[in-house]
């Protein structure tokens, strides 16, 4: 078990709690652990479509021999006709834990607050913890460890830069960041990694933060809910895409959470190269969830 009652950030869990859910979703992975959570119910709440999120965790929970309900936002309207607070009290005597994926992050807070059974963050527009267990799983499966190893962030400093900086801070990681200007890394997550002794480096291009880098991270430069911005942000990312010329003389991996918009933040023959561990980040967001949901519930 966990000492934390929820997990809406990465660094919910210590550091230690880190290392104890990624063994067990590496021995769950390995088919050493069986359905753990016989008889459970995960309440799944939707505010943004999914492709990953509902379908690792409704197949996560099967697998551990419980169930999975799913609210999208045709089924339940959050905070209107009801307030956050009502709907999470009742949804706490129904399911015995709650994964909500929101706009908003205060929002999640104040479901969690009101909850009597564990909330897990889904995404939101602050963070997707769930998205860095995946990470460093995968970046654990391939480098045999986290020691030595150099990761590189290029791109926007969205929710999901912010929980990898944050959680490869935790797992002991050398991270260098490249962002343009007025995109980058919120102060407070940068903050929180000095604390944890990992302080991301910052670069000004994207050349410098490749260099010597073992794995090169990318996400979306639009995200859900961005579209306005979109012709502002491709003139402001332009010479941030990874590409192979970017990655010339290196031998690094790439990683991207998905779904990639191709041709814009990451080309086609790197994501179909034998660089690319997308595909092992998209499959371990099912086992690093169900190595969490055991540790919080079980």
């Amino acid at each position: 078990m966990l000492e934390t009652d929820h997990f809406l950030d990465i660094d919910d869990v210590t550091t230690d709690e880190l290392e104890t859910i990624l063994d067990r979703a590496a021995a769950i992975k390995s088919g050493a652990d069986d359905a753990r959570l016989p008889e459970r119910t995960l309440g799944m709440l939707f505010e943004k479509p999914s492709t990953r999120t509902r379908i690792s965790f409704e197949t996560g929970m099967t697998q551990l021999g419980g169930h999975a309900v799913f609210l999208g936002p045709d089924d339940i309207q959050l905070g209107h006709g009801e307030p956050l607070s009502d709907t999470s009290r009742v949804l706490s005597r129904y399911v015995d834990a709650v994964m909500a994926r929101l706009f908003s992050h205060e929002d999640l807070v104040e479901i969690a607050e009101y909850a009597d059974v564990p909330v897990v963050n889904g995404l939101t527009d602050d963070a997707h913890p769930c998205q860095t267990l995946a990470d460093l799983l995968t970046i654990r499966e391939q480098f045999g460890g986290f020691d030595g190893v150099q990761a590189a962030w290029v791109g926007d400093g969205n929710n999901v830069g912010q929980s990898f900086v944050v959680g490869a801070a935790m797992a002991g990681l050398d991270l260098t960041v490249a962002t343009p200007p007025d995109y980058g890394m919120s102060e407070k997550c940068v903050e929180q990694a000095a604390e944890l002794g990992h302080e991301p480096t910052i670069v000004d291009t994207p050349e410098e933060a490749v260099e010597g880098a073992d794995v090169v991270y990318t996400d979306v430069w639009i995200s859900m809910g961005q579209e306005s911005e979109r012709d502002e942000k491709l003139q402001a990312f332009e010479g941030y895409q990874v590409n192979e010329d970017l990655l010339s003389g290196t031998d690094a991996k790439v990683m991207h959470c998905l779904p990639a918009h191709r041709g814009e933040e990451i080309t086609d023959d790197v994501l179909e190269s034998d660089r690319a561990l997308v595909w092992d980040q998209a499959e371990n967001r099912l086992h690093a969830q169900k190595g969490l949901l055991v540790e919080l519930l079980e």
